[in-house]
């Protein structure tokens, strides 16, 4: 039987947090500086979750190893230096946050983004003092999809994996939820490209909007089993 929910987590480019907006810029300046024509916003916006390599490889699909690591380096230095002028949490997710926390429920992220760009972010946006569990990509040495940062979460916030739902807008982040014992939903606003399959991930349910979330959270915990609707 599954436990009560106690807390959410959420990945956070593509999930929490629309980050695409000032990463494209930062991909922008990057390809000005070699004189290459700007992608449109469009074409790097579901790129995003995978992180500064792919959109470095969209931008100079031609770089050599050495030279796209290089590359990787400037843009994240182009984009630690404005890391939160156009970023803001997806609609619906302030009034979610805040019915999370009238019912005492905890709230965390556990993301692949590097600590030194997750902590500034989150302090950027007021949103860190309200997070109980915050694991980044280089908090441990394994990353989502592995379990480990799921686990070190539910540490963080003292309850167990179960109790815990994590959103996600990648494949990675619904194998990490699945590994560690936890329900998981697709954010379906997220970096999600035509690529992608979702429907063959394995979640437990996908949002079209955050407020969707408690039709799922009723129908998925039904209260003849014993559970809080």
């Amino acid at each position: 039987m599954r436990q009560e929910l106690g807390s959410v987590l959420f990945d956070l480019d593509g999930t929490l947090l629309d980050t695409a907006p000032d990463m494209h810029a930062a991909l922008v300046t990057l390809m000005a500086e070699y004189d290459r024509a700007p992608l449109p916003f469009d074409a790097v916006r579901n790129h995003v979750s995978h992180g500064s390599q792919a959109l470095v490889a969209l931008g100079f699909p031609d770089a050599e190893p050495a030279f796209a690591e290089h590359l990787k380096a400037r843009y994240l230095e182009i984009y630690a230096r404005d890391l939160c002028l156009a970023t803001a949490l997806f609609p619906g997710l302030s009034e979610l946050l805040e019915a999370c926390e009238a019912r005492g429920w905890s709230l965390g992220v556990v993301t692949n983004k590097p600590g030194w760009l997750t902590d500034p972010l989150l302090e950027a946006l007021g949103l860190r003092s309200r997070l109980a569990a915050v694991v980044s990509g280089d908090t441990l040495p394994q990353r989502k999809p592995a379990p480990e940062p799921m686990w070190l979460a539910a540490r963080q916030t003292g309850l167990a994996p179960a109790q815990h739902c994590y959103w996600g807008d990648a494949e990675r982040d619904i194998a990490a939820g699945r590994a560690a014992g936890m329900p998981t939903l697709i954010a379906n606003w997220g970096y999600i490209d035509a690529q992608q399959e979702p429907e063959h991930w394995g979640a437990d349910g996908a949002l079209d909007h955050p407020g969707d979330f408690w039709a799922w959270y009723r129908t998925a915990l039904r209260p003849e089993a014993g559970l809080a609707s």
